[in-house]
């Protein structure tokens, strides 16, 4: 019998989910309400760098984009992969899923298991989504996918699963693991829901933590990436954290504010977490000021800030510190341009030719291939570290 499975949202998350499962012989429906994005993935053109046109191609007897929520009906699994970011406060915002869920709900029979991937506070699925699926099974599995990593990939990174009951449990930790290679299961959605928002607490809090470090070397005039691999030598209790305009994407700037929500709803202190919030979005506003004493002033200078993605090797943008970081050198009356090749167009503006014409240069998220030499003599302010 021919297994039914639904991932709502084919984004970074929910298409590499969804063309694994195909692979491994699940009959797939990739559900979006975009409608470009499902005629691109019908046509097999992939919209995410990271998985080839062919991949798609290849699972096409198993994988179907839809856009139609009656291709929903008779799923023995729904799975939902929607982003739920920050509101304008930074609070978390839940409203792309739950109105997913809402629109998915009259189409599911009581025998669909429902699992959730989106990242939430501890105790949404329980309290939200079990009030949305009540007659439902449901589990939840945080994503764990890390966008342009060569070595991690949906089928290696090791899988997280609870469910609101055993049954629920045992069902989502069989259908992962006939396609990912670790699925461990732990005892109540909570602890699984907390556990995704450490992970990235942790890193918030120490990339926080070597953007203060990296400041103290500059003081010092020593290179703070030396100082991070002389620490590296040590074989335990040190892990690398690198420094950066402030970190983005969709995990590390957004993860930690779902916690911090719920630990404000039950009393709990997050102050780590607030300090590390605070001096992460601190990161463009200081180096505003470094490159102003570059300048002497910012007025009339000529800035290009090269790598506006996320990180490196993606086309990426959500969170970006870049955003900030050129709003605000423009504030001080610089005339800035970007260089990003892999970005392209962004916020109605094209990605600018690198050249000697500069005041100044910028790094914040450089890719492989970015031509420095064209540069030639312009000062650099390399945002990542270093003296």
């Amino acid at each position: 019998m021919t297994v039914k499975v639904v991932v709502v949202g084919q984004g970074y998350v929910g298409l590499p989910l969804a063309l694994a499962a195909a692979e491994s012989g699940y009959q797939v429906i990739g559900f979006d309400t975009d409608s470009a994005r499902v005629s691109a993935l019908k046509a097999g053109r992939s919209p995410i760098g990271d998985i080839e046109d062919r991949y798609i191609a290849d699972q096409s007897p198993y994988y179907s984009p839809s856009d139609h929520l009656t291709d929903v009906t008779n799923a023995d699994i729904v799975i939902f992969c929607l982003p739920t970011p920050l509101d304008e406060s930074r609070n978390p915002d839940n409203s792309i899923l739950i109105q997913g869920a809402r629109a998915i709900a009259p189409y599911l029979g009581k025998q669909t298991l429902v699992i959730n991937e989106s990242t939430v506070s501890p105790g949404f699925t329980r309290e939200t989504l079990g009030t949305i699926f009540p007659n439902n099974e449901i589990a939840y599995s945080p994503e764990r996918i890390d966008p342009a990593n060569k070595n991690w990939n949906v089928k290696n990174t090791p899988k997280l699963v609870a469910g609101l009951t055993e049954s629920a449990r045992a069902r989502a930790v069989d259908f992962y693991s006939t396609f990912i290679s670790s699925v461990t299961s732990y005892s109540s959605i909570e602890v699984v829901e907390t556990a995704k928002l450490l992970e990235n607490s942790f890193r918030l809090v120490n990339i926080s933590f070597i953007n203060e470090i990296a400041d103290f070397c500059s003081k010092m005039k020593i290179d703070v990436r030396e100082v991070i691999a002389a620490a590296s030598t040590k074989p335990y209790g040190f892990m690398p954290f690198f420094p950066s305009s402030g970190v983005g994407g969709h995990c590390i700037p957004v993860d930690p504010s779902y916690l911090v929500s719920k630990a404000r709803e039950i009393g709990a202190s997050t102050r780590f977490i607030d300090l590390a919030n605070e001096i992460n979005l601190s990161r463009p506003s200081y180096f505003v000021g470094v490159a102003t004493g570059m300048l002497g002033t910012l007025a009339t200078k000529k800035v290009v800030v090269i790598g506006v993605a996320y990180k490196p090797d993606v086309a990426d943008v959500r969170e970006t510190p870049a955003d900030a970081l050129i709003s605000l050198l423009r504030s001080a009356g610089a005339d800035v341009v970007w260089h990003d090749h892999l970005v392209g167009q962004w916020k109605g503006e094209a990605s600018a030719a690198l050249s000697a014409g500069y005041d100044l240069a910028i790094l914040v998220n450089p890719h492989t291939g970015t031509d420095f030499a064209a540069l030639g003599s312009t000062p650099v302010l390399d945002t990542r570290g270093g003296y």
